[in-house]
């Protein structure tokens, strides 16, 4: 690999780290509920706040000796209403929650059982084999095992 390749690389490296960094960021602040606010301000604004967790389920990244294992948190979702698609480097789980059309006659005292599409993309890091991917979904958690090919999997350097 000659020394251009290799300085191109890890700038790709450290750029999409920044990128991966700035989205972990957006999302804390928006599920702390840093909106709540402008709430009184902005009473419009209100609506979205509650809609970003059905619009980004919760994710797990855990870099694994064989493999990356992405998990997704999608409570209350049907398999058949979950896609999964990697374009380049990038994973994107996409699916809807069905809205019951169930009316009900009561006073409702609070509804926060959000309902409709929701979409998530990752960047997935170089180096994994996404031909050999494979996905299964059960009590509402998405598992998605990504293999590393033989030469990208960590290896032990002996110190002499």
């Amino acid at each position: 690999m000659s020394a251009k390749s290799k300085e191109t690389k890890a700038l790709q490296r450290h750029e999409s780290h920044w990128f991966d960094e700035m989205d972990r960021s957006f999302e804390q602040m928006m599920r702390r509920g840093l909106l709540q606010p402008f709430r009184d301000i902005w009473p419009d604004w209100a609506p979205f706040q509650p809609d970003l967790d059905v619009r980004m389920p919760r994710v797990d990244m855990i870099d694994r000796e064989a493999e990356l294992l992405v998990r997704a948190e999608l409570p209350g979702i049907d398999k058949e209403h979950v896609h999964i698609e990697v374009a380049g480097d990038m994973l994107t789980i996409r699916g809807e929650r069905a809205h019951e059309e169930k009316r009900e006659e009561e006073n409702v005292y609070r509804a926060e059982i959000l309902h409709g599409a929701f979409s998530r993309t990752l960047r997935l890091p170089p180096g994994l084999d996404t031909e050999a991917a494979e996905a299964t979904f059960e009590k509402g958690l998405l598992e998605i095992h990504l293999p590393k090919p033989e030469e990208s999997k960590r290896q032990r350097i002996a110190i002499s």
